[in-house]
């Protein structure tokens, strides 16, 4: 049996550094054994079936993997499908009224909780808002990403602390979720 997997890359392809042609990384996943390899965008995001069901140990394989075939090191989240689908019906922000630019999802290795963020103060960056999910944070940035002060505060180190993290905005999360629903 396989599972549909998305595997999100961090830091790839922003300001013409740290390359990672998506043509390249469809090849790479495939040479790994993997099926039905799909990319979304050009920001390291890919869709892949494996008969693996660590999500872990595959991560793991494609650092190594990436590293050997580019030159340097990227960590990499790779998630089920389902649970892609569980954290677009958990938002808690009506994410259908909002443009994609003002929601993000933050993908953490693993799971983090609320006394990570227990310096940083809500009020103080209304109306932006941040909720913490399954391994996931909601970020509701109304002037987008960057422009948000809150995303800066929740960026520092109890952010990236132990977790690697990486962040998608909610068009991007959304359109993964579909993506994994299965092979095309």
């Amino acid at each position: 049996m396989t599972t549909t997997y998305a595997v999100l890359l961090r830091g790839i392809n922003v300001g013409g550094h740290r390359r990672v042609p998506m043509a390249d990384l469809r090849a790479l996943l495939s040479e790994l054994g993997h099926g039905d390899v799909r990319t979304h965008l050009q920001s390291g995001n890919a869709v892949f079936t494996s008969a693996s069901d660590d999500e872990n140990a595959l991560a793991a394989e494609l650092e190594r993997a990436i590293e050997e075939r580019f030159g340097f090191g990227v960590g990499c989240l790779v998630r089920d499908g389902a649970y892609l689908r569980e954290v677009v019906e958990a938002c808690p922000f009506p994410a259908t009224t909002l443009e994609g630019r003002q929601l993000h999802v933050t993908f953490f290795s693993e799971p983090v909780g609320p006394e990570r963020f227990a310096s940083v103060d809500p009020a103080a960056h209304l109306p932006e808002e941040f909720r913490l999910g399954d391994r996931a944070l909601y970020l509701y940035a109304p002037d987008g990403l960057g422009r948000s002060k809150l995303a800066q505060a929740l960026s520092g180190p109890a952010l990236t602390k132990r977790a690697k993290a990486t962040s998608r905005n909610w068009n991007t999360v959304v359109k993964l979720a579909e993506l994994t629903r299965g092979p095309a």
